[in-house]
């Protein structure tokens, strides 16, 4: 039994370990991107403005989608692990965080906040 249980620990600390590097190379895959787009912006001769702003927005998808992985990684390593009051608290904070941030960039990138979706 006591094997199992480790052997559970292990696999949901890998797990978790794993959904960060997704999170961390969606990240860094998303600012290579983004900046490879920047040429291709500039060559159809876009204005600064349109270059800085699909700059953000491209950046701004990339980071959220790394968050996603990233919160992923950590619930699923708190809720394998040992659940205390701080640990609860810890993960609150992050869902939190990642909720502000995600709000945000939902802003950057459509222009207006995820709850006026259906208006223009």
């Amino acid at each position: 039994m006591m094997t199992v249980m480790l052997d559970f620990h292990l696999f949901a600390q890998t797990a978790g370990n794993l959904l960060d590097a997704f999170g961390v190379l969606f990240i860094l895959g998303g600012v290579v991107f983004s900046t490879a787009a920047i040429a291709i912006t500039i060559s159809r001769g876009k204005s600064l403005h349109a270059v800085y702003k699909t700059y953000r927005q491209n950046l701004a998808r990339s980071i959220l989608i790394g968050l996603e992985f990233l919160v992923a990684g950590d619930i699923i390593r708190s809720v394998a692990g040992d659940l205390n009051f701080d640990s609860v608290i810890i993960l609150a904070i992050i869902v939190l965080v990642r909720s502000f941030l995600g709000m945000e960039f939902e802003m950057e990138i459509e222009g207006r906040w995820p709850w006026q979706r259906g208006k223009k």
